[in-house]
Parts: C-alpha cells; structure tokens; sequence
C-alpha cells in the first residue's frame, strides 16, 4: 500500500512509519520536523494547512494520523484531524486509522478504576482534545479506525497484545510499548472487521 503518517516523526508513528516500510509499503511521513525513519518518504510541513496536507494524502491507499498535542494550541489532535479528514474526502483517499488514548470516548469502562480516576484528574485537557478528536472521525464517513493505547512505554515488543472494544469483557491492563502500538497499528489498516471500530489496546 502506499500509506501517509502523519506525526510520524517520533514515538509509535515513527515505530509505525519503521514498520510498514520493512513490511514493503510506499510510507510517507507529514510532521512540523521533516523527520522520518530511514528509507521512508519525508515530508516537513504544518499539519493543519489544507494544502500542505492534501498534497502529503494525494494518491494513498490509507492515512494513519498518530499527532501529538502542540505547545499552545489545546486542541492540536482535532484540528490536525478536521484538516486531515478534508484533505481525504477532496482527494478520494477512504481509510483512515486513528490513534486516540484509553480514556477517551466511552472507553473509561476499559481501565482499572484507579486509573480511569487518574486520567481524568491529571490528563482533562488532552482527553478533552481526544474526545473532539474522535467525534470528527466517527462522523466522518470514512472507514475508519480508532486505536485507543494505555499509557505507553519505551519497553522492548512483546510481540503479543490485548485489544478490546468497549462491548467486549473483560479489563484492559495500564501499559503498552509503542513497538507493540505500531505493530498493532499495522495489523489494523488492513483488517476490514476494524472498520467503524474504536479499539482498546494493552500488553494484558
């Protein structure tokens, strides 16, 4: 596939973009750095621009959107995601994977209940800009797929993790790599069942 990465500069986006380009993908990589892993198509640019980000989706099979918050700007996730989602419908790209946090939308059920308290005490603000986030995308009519990570780590993979949607049982645990966040990135965008799911994801 040929796959646009926005904010994949660092972090599970950079792991993710890694990932996709020894798996064979076309990877494309949009951030405010211009940076990118080694062998994958770099793009430097302003992710809320209309133009800059239409260009960087032009001709993909899939967009994975992995933006992080900005200084002074509390709602970067959603307006990176708006601008994403129209520059998708002008220029035909359909599938579009989203990482979002455990904690946001409905997912509070997931989490243990310290947790959950925890979240929602200390992180307000940037569920608050998940929340936006994942509105846009549910009402967006692509197909499209919510990946909702714990909190993450730098750990070595695992290779193996729990994922959940809020109406399956059973509890999500607090942490995951981001290795393992990008590897189950990538088994999503192609799995058809993921479409029109928000997923929670833990490593037990």
């Amino acid at each position: 596939m040929k796959i646009t990465v926005v904010g994949g500069s660092k972090g599970a986006g950079a792991q993710f973009a890694k990932l996709a380009h020894q798996a064979g993908h076309a990877v494309t990589v949009l951030s405010r750095s211009g940076q990118a892993p080694s062998g994958v198509r770099a793009l430097a640019g302003d992710a809320t621009d209309a133009q800059v980000v239409r260009d960087a989706v032009a001709g993909a099979d899939a967009v994975v959107l992995t933006v992080g918050a900005a200084k002074k700007v509390p709602h970067q996730r959603a307006l990176v995601t708006q601008t994403v989602i129209a520059a998708m419908h002008d220029t035909g790209v359909r599938r579009l994977v989203v990482q979002s946090s455990l904690g946001a939308g409905n997912s509070g059920s997931q989490m243990p209940g310290f947790l959950r308290f925890a979240m929602l005490l200390m992180l307000a603000k940037p569920l608050a800009d998940h929340n936006a986030q994942e509105n846009y995308v549910s009402s967006s009519g692509l197909d499209w797929t919510i990946v909702r990570p714990t909190g993450l780590t730098n750990k070595e993979a695992t290779g193996s993790w729990k994922a959940l949607t809020v109406s399956d049982a059973g509890m999500l645990g607090g942490t995951i790599t981001r290795s393992d966040l990008a590897a189950f990135l990538l088994h999503t965008l192609d799995d058809k069942s993921s479409i029109g799911q928000a997923i929670g994801i833990s490593n037990g």
